[in-house]
């Protein structure tokens, strides 16, 4: 067995352990959160999410923007907001909400649950009424399954709207409705059979989900091995030689590329801090060349701007086609920059038409599992990286 390959079996190893052990102890509840979300939601609440870490933030705008924008067809846009300032939940929050907190600081749980909000915490000592702690020490492998998580909240809450005699305030009686999304359902019958019959199905589904994300995670790190070593070495090698990281996304993708600048500009574990630019940081930027020239060039001109020979960019995308991704590419690709990219569904025109030097496909089409392996994916490049 080659090292790559050894490599790989350990880290897949690794996460699946984990995640088995949390969502086997964690489904019945999730379900049950679900179901509360629901009614908060129903009743016209919204979703705070707050972050202050650089990781955490990351987290915070990703779980916004899935519920703000939902990516799978049939699901209903839900209020949500991403906050990385922990001040803001005092005065932002109100009695229907639900608080999701990705960091330890009791403060802004207690300022929630002052006013009226259901909260959720991620981290031990959140004080939150519903807290969820993954069975790991390994930072990297904790968030993974975190964003499941969440994803999994996004996904199955929508569940409760289509039994909506379940919801507190709704009439009874309410007939079980998925329509476009139904195929995310497999166990939902076509009349309401109670609560806890509800609850069943969906910590089934909830199962399911982590078993699914385990072999997308199985599969991308294995078959992408020998891709994200090659990967990492040369970028340790452009970054002991004075480069930067520069990376990039849309939508979750672009929450996935904060990610990556944050776990390199301030690893959570003992390793040097690197330099590395998020090209979807900066608002003023992104809208400005989006209003004046077009949403293709948010990237490229940024590539103009930033990078340098020896540099390394590193692009995130499901589809393997954004347009606004391709011409980033291209652009990296004439200033003499090394690409990387991490893609999903079968690698669309980046892996087709060899768009970057070392390209990693995670074979799905359902969005949210794709992101959970890439998340995987940058995860072992960043470790790799001060392994070489």
């Amino acid at each position: 067995m080659s090292q790559a390959v050894q490599s790989g079996a350990e880290h897949v190893a690794r996460r699946a352990r984990a995640g088995e052990a949390f969502f086997g102890t964690e489904a019945e509840q999730i379900a049950r959160l679900c179901h509360l979300m629901a009614e908060r939601f129903a009743r016209g609440g919204r979703l705070i999410a707050l972050g202050c870490s650089p990781a955490a933030r990351s987290d915070a705008r990703h779980v916004a923007v899935e519920f703000v924008h939902p990516v799978i067809v049939g699901k209903r846009a839900l209020p949500a907001i991403g906050l990385t300032d922990a001040s803001q939940m005092e005065l932002l929050a109100e009695p229907d909400d639900i608080a999701i907190v990705f960091d330890p600081d009791p403060e802004p749980v207690r300022a929630a649950r002052a006013r009226g909000c259901l909260t959720i915490g991620v981290c031990p000592h959140a004080e939150a009424e519903w807290i969820f702690v993954p069975p790991t020490d390994d930072p990297f492998v904790a968030q993974e399954l975190i964003e499941t998580l969440y994803h999994v909240l996004w996904e199955l809450v929508h569940v409760f709207f289509e039994h909506r005699g379940l919801l507190a305030g709704r009439p009874s009686g309410a007939v079980h409705d998925t329509g476009a999304s139904s195929f995310l359902y497999p166990f939902l019958a076509e009349r309401e059979d109670g609560l806890e019959a509800v609850v069943a199905d969906v910590r089934r589904s909830v199962l399911m989900k982590a078993e699914e994300v385990a072999d997308l995670r199985r599969q991308t790190l294995t078959d992408g091995s020998a891709v994200l070593a090659g990967a990492a070495a040369e970028l340790r090698g452009a970054l002991d030689a004075g480069g930067r990281l520069l990376a990039l996304g849309n939508g979750g993708s672009a929450t996935d590329a904060m990610d990556v600048v944050a776990d390199f500009r301030s690893p959570p574990v003992d390793w040097p801090a690197r330099p590395a630019i998020d090209l979807t940081e900066d608002p003023a930027i992104l809208t400005a060349i989006a209003n004046d020239i077009g949403v293709e060039a948010m990237f490229a001109r940024q590539v103009i701007a930033y990078g340098r020979p020896g540099d390394v960019l590193i692009a995130i995308s499901t589809s393997g086609g954004s347009p606004n991704v391709i011409a980033a590419l291209a652009e990296a690709r004439r200033r003499d920059l090394r690409t990387i990219a991490l893609v999903g569904y079968d690698g669309g025109r980046v892996a087709d038409e060899g768009l970057a030097d070392h390209v990693v496909v995670t074979r799905s089409q359902h969005i949210p599992r794709i992101q959970e392996a890439q998340a995987s994916a940058y995860h072992v490049l960043r470790e790799l990286v001060e392994s070489q």
